[in-house]
């Protein structure tokens, strides 16, 4: 919701508050409904691993039935307000959000293949995007760079959660990466991914989105990030597994927030000149 927030304040353009509001409002709504319908699927295994076993439907307090048809409700009343509210082109994007999450990952993805994550964290990496294109009605090279940084974080992010939790996945016969190449390989992809989004956060600054000041701190943020994950690979530690993954968050946030700020001061200079 945050990322979706930053991709609608950045854009070239304005909305009429309230237009903003119920706009993002949508986007939360599309992305709560597809965790309903993500929830419904994955009930059996949720039920086996500690980490969901107290999810509503698994703990009996919701009926799977329940749980589907809010989510499809909720899905199709998001996608319908976010249409009429902004346009809908960005509603089409948040109608394939929802389907690529509900169904081309939970169905299909995190079942078959330890790939899951990387290629199912296109769902996640949306948002922003949507963001953007409420405001704008269009796409362009800076909302499609917000995708990509979204998109390279969440393998190390998820993957670090996954090395602690593997026993998890294990039980409920989950192909997560720890699960079928190991821990060590999966330190060392998280590796390469954090190697690899550490420039890719900068880009906002060399694409004219943001200035040297949000440069600087992408850059500290994502070295940071590089050393978290080599530390990680050194020792195997679930502690230093935690530690990244809780740093992954925080890391994500404070890119985007510095974004907002960043162009909040940038915008007051220029009306003030």
């Amino acid at each position: 919701i945050f990322t979706g927030f930053a991709g609608m304040y950045v854009a070239p353009g304005s909305l009429h508050p309230l237009v903003f509001i119920v706009s993002l409002f949508a986007i939360a709504a599309g992305a709560g409904a597809s965790g309903a319908i993500n929830q419904w699927y994955d009930r059996d295994i949720d039920a086996l691993m500690t980490r969901t076993k107290m999810r509503p439907i698994p703990a009996g307090v919701m009926a799977p039935a329940e749980a589907l048809t809010m989510g499809l409700v909720i899905s199709a009343m998001s996608v319908l307000l976010l249409g009429l509210a902004s346009n809908w082109l960005a509603a089409g994007l948040l109608a394939f959000t929802i389907f690529f999450y509900a169904v081309v990952y939970t169905v299909w993805l995190k079942r078959s293949t330890p790939q899951n994550i990387v290629i199912g964290g296109a769902a996640g990496a949306l948002p922003p995007v949507i963001g953007w294109t409420s405001v704008t009605g269009g796409l362009s090279i800076e909302p499609l760079l917000l995708f990509v940084i979204i998109f390279m974080w969440t393998p190390p992010h998820f993957w670090a959660l996954a090395l602690v939790k593997n026993d998890d996945y294990t039980r409920a016969n989950i192909p997560m990466l720890p699960v079928v190449a190991g821990a060590r390989e999966t330190r060392k992809q998280i590796v390469i991914y954090a190697v690899l989004l550490a420039p890719l956060a900068v880009g906002p600054y060399f694409v004219g989105m943001a200035s040297i000041g949000y440069g600087i701190l992408a850059s500290l943020g994502g070295a940071l990030f590089v050393g978290l994950s080599m530390k990680l690979y050194r020792t195997g530690s679930d502690k230093h597994a935690m530690r990244l993954f809780a740093y992954s968050i925080i890391y994500l946030f404070l890119l985007f927030l510095s974004l907002v700020i960043d162009h909040t001061i940038i915008s007051y200079i220029i009306g003030a000149v």
